[in-house]
């Protein structure tokens, strides 16, 4: 099926303003770099993205699907296949008891800040965490000594190409070190259900205002990135091998290793996705030639 073709079925199935052909997809991603996508769409609700994925799955076109952006880099060769971004219409929030519930496309804070006003304790680690909430489980999401393992009952899942919905318990999910079963299957998180415990909301809000706090002196949250870069391995911290290194404000192009949190690259000066990409190998190299240690990327690098 042609790409022109492909894009005919799509608008049969969502509002022609859900699908942006040649998308810029620096303005669709946190890292404010990178290339092209062919298009990217935005589904509704869940039955236009069930027949968006069948339609994107029998074409022969390339497809991936993203949340709100802040785990991922288009190459500047750009991506020729379809973008199918997971956003604002999966942000319903639900709480019943000590369960909230909500779409894939919620914001994590917004999920957050909804749990304390419910007085509801055990996530406020991830209140400033950015992205949406079926990025986290995605990569079983963490922060000061707390994951989403720890929390997940259970996730509502859309097979990758459309044609099948069901449900994963914590335990079915394969949590492990910023991975879950998803990375290998390739399904796509629609729904979750987290379980909390019940506890007063002006503790949960200070604990909140603490770690956001400490996010913001530590981290390098004004300037665009996509987060901590690189994986933690095993009995190290990638930031501080990196800094151990020598390379805390190396730059390539607009791209620096962050003079606030060697862990962090950040986009300085309108960085192109390759200088980025450049620096990441630098940072690689160096590190594993002084302490044989690999160290593995956490953004997910999409593109020619």
């Amino acid at each position: 099926m042609t790409f022109d073709a492909v894009i005919l079925k799509l608008a049969e199935v969502m509002p022609e303003g859900n699908i942006i052909k040649n998308c810029d997809m620096s303005k669709a991603t946190s890292f404010r770099a990178g290339g092209r996508a062919l298009a990217m769409i935005c589904p509704e609700d869940v039955t236009r993205l069930r027949k968006s994925l069948q339609i994107l799955s029998r074409s022969g076109i390339p497809y991936a699907v993203m949340g709100n952006g802040t785990n991922i880099l288009i190459t500047d060769g750009g991506y020729q296949g379809v973008i199918v971004k997971i956003g604002e219409a999966f942000s319903e929030i639900n709480i019943i008891g000590q369960e909230l519930t909500c779409g894939a496309g919620t914001l994590i804070s917004a999920a957050a800040k909804a749990a304390m006003e419910a007085g509801l304790s055990g996530f406020e680690f991830a209140s400033g965490i950015p992205g949406s909430m079926g990025g986290a489980v995605f990569m079983n999401a963490g922060a000061y000594g707390n994951e989403m393992k720890n929390i997940v009952k259970c996730v509502n899942i859309m097979s990758r190409d459309g044609e099948r919905e069901y449900v994963l318990f914590n335990e079915e999910l394969a949590f492990s070190y910023r991975r879950s079963i998803l990375y290998s299957s390739e399904d796509i998180v629609t729904g979750i259900t987290i379980k909390l415990e019940k506890g007063r909301k002006d503790a949960i809000k200070e604990k909140m205002l603490e770690i956001n706090a400490l996010r913001n002196e530590k981290q390098p949250v004004s300037t665009p990135s996509a987060g901590s870069f690189f994986k933690r391995p095993p009995g190290h911290f990638a930031g501080k091998l990196i800094e151990e290194a020598g390379l805390k404000g190396l730059s390539v192009g607009g791209a620096a290793v962050s003079d606030l949190h060697a862990g962090f690259i950040v986009n300085n000066n309108n960085a192109t996705a390759t200088d980025i990409i450049d620096l990441m190998n630098i940072v690689q190299l160096t590190v594993h030639d002084k302490f044989g240690i690999n160290l593995e990327p956490e953004v997910r690098i999409i593109g020619d």
